[in-house]
């Protein structure tokens, strides 16, 4: 059984965001070991720098390559391909065809991803070239991630 883990910055602070990951949380052991890391945010002034921002996310960077590990990296970015639920699918299924056995998906902070990590991503991924709230990003991630794999299982939930 595969491991897939999402690799985020930050935490979710309201409840019905929570539920809503818990629930496809739940959903996905039925086709996969599937985890939620969240990793700190770092702190920065209201109105940062350019410089600090840049900093920032090279340490963000460094705890996000650190929690992913060996696994195969699919980052969300807005300069990533955007890929259809089917595809999507057919790209996850693969991967475990071809033996990878531990996907991480990665949402980095407001501010994005460092550089490290985007090149260390096997795919760059993006929902849309319209920007959504990190939280709302995560769960539609959890959703897709959970659509991929009952497509991949001929499953009745994708129509």
């Amino acid at each position: 059984m595969m491991t897939v883990r999402l690799v985020c910055v930050g935490k979710l602070k309201e409840k019905y965001w929570r539920d809503a990951c818990a629930e496809y949380e739940k959903r996905l052991s039925a086709f996969c070991r599937f985890q939620i890391v969240e990793l700190p945010e770092t702190r920065l002034p209201e109105t940062p720098s350019a410089a600090q921002i840049e900093a920032a996310l090279r340490e963000e960077g460094k705890r996000i390559l650190a929690a992913v590990g060996n696994d195969w990296l699919i980052s969300l970015c807005v300069e990533g391909r955007q890929l259809s639920s089917e595809e999507l699918s057919a790209e996850v299924d693969a991967l475990s065809v071809r033996g990878v056995s531990s996907l991480a998906f990665c949402i980095g902070s407001s501010f994005g991803l460092a550089p490290e990590v985007k090149s260390a991503s096997r795919l760059r991924l993006s929902f849309s070239p319209m920007t959504f709230p990190h939280q709302l990003a995560r769960v539609m991630l959890c959703e897709q991630i959970y659509r991929a794999f009952q497509i991949g299982r001929n499953g009745k939930y994708h129509k």
